[in-house]
């Protein structure tokens, strides 16, 4: 009996593990096995996996019983479960689910020698006054300062990571990946997290205007934010490249490299429509004000090091591609 080829999926279902487990189904060797809850269908999040084969679904409560029965199939788990949003108001909640699961599932990887790539994400960098330098260095970490729970929770198990392999007590291959503002297909489920691209398309389409914080700092501008916009088809690139090549190890930072302004953003989108822009701005709301970010750009040198090659998609690339071939499309799913 031939042995299975095994990716399991964690958070296989949302928006960033899906379209890591329709890339990897695209090897007819491999399994992928996706872990996750589909909740309510008319969220439509059961969608994001149904264009693709998966080897088996797994609740997340029977995800360990299920492991230990096919761990010895099992090459990789990708494990890009998480409670995503920056406004979470259960801190409890938070931890369980990007700590403490996170914990528990790579040292079952450690034991087993299985590999893990997991999502950290760009929130562990806080305000930026530190810079975007993904440093693996326990000093590194720790002096990084989130601004909420969830980038708190993201930088204590890069954290855990790095110093579990400084005691040789780590998976085979471990690889966090800090992402930075993803946006693509498949993310019509997370609503009001959605990408500012999503979120405008409607009020495009439709001919309308759109709206955009104003800016509380004299030396930005209103829409003028910026962030590291990387497309999900390159976050996907990454998570398969690392699949093929198991010698890489650490926590990277994964975006486009280059910053870019949310007006940036919403002129792609109009153009992509090709239709005239119309843009206001709008008050921030003040729970938010003094915990909003208003640069980030990834240093991308370590996985370049490391050998990654494929250059990253432009803004206007990937927009481009987003509203013709997803969001103007009457199946918008990958």
């Amino acid at each position: 009996m031939t042995q299975r080829r095994i990716a399991f999926v964690t958070g296989g279902a949302g928006f960033i593990g899906s379209n890591i487990a329709a890339k990897l189904a695209e090897d007819p060797t491999l399994d992928v096995v996706i872990c996750d809850r589909l909740r309510e269908a008319e969220l439509g999040k059961w969608k994001n996996i149904a264009k693709h084969p998966i080897g088996d679904f797994v609740a997340p409560e029977d995800m360990f019983d299920w492991l230990e029965k096919r761990w010895r199939d099992v090459e990789v788990v990708v494990h890009m479960a998480a409670v995503s949003s920056t406004t979470e108001p259960d801190a409890d909640k938070i931890v369980h689910s990007n700590f403490t699961l996170s914990r528990d599932l790579f040292r079952w990887c450690a034991d087993r020698q299985r590999r893990l790539i997991y999502a950290s994400s760009a929130a562990t960098y806080g305000d930026g006054g530190q810079g975007f330098d993904d440093d693996n260095s326990y000093e590194a970490l720790t002096a990084l300062r989130p601004l909420n729970t969830y980038g708190w929770s993201k930088a204590l198990f890069d954290i855990f990571a790095v110093r579990q392999a400084a005691r040789d007590y780590a998976p085979p291959q471990w690889v966090g990946l800090k992402f930075f503002n993803v946006y693509g297909p498949n993310e019509e489920h997370k609503r009001s997290m959605k990408s500012v691209a999503s979120q405008i398309w409607p009020h495009v389409r439709d001919g309308h205007g759109v709206q955009l914080f104003k800016s509380y700092r004299a030396d930005v501008p209103d829409g003028g934010q910026q962030r590291d916009f990387v497309y999900v088809r390159d976050a996907a690139d990454v998570t398969e490249w690392l699949t093929q090549n198991p010698q890489v190890n650490g926590v990277f930072n994964l975006g486009s490299g280059t910053a870019r302004s949310f007006e940036d953003m919403a002129r792609a989108v109009f153009t992509a429509a090709g239709k005239p822009a119309k843009i206001d701005y709008t008050p921030m709301p003040p729970m938010i004000r003094d915990k909003y970010q208003y640069f980030t750009e990834a240093r991308m040198d370590r996985l370049k090091a490391a050998g990654y090659a494929k250059p990253m998609t432009p803004l206007e690339e990937g927009i481009g591609d987003y509203v013709r071939n997803y969001l103007s499309q009457p199946d918008p799913y990958r």
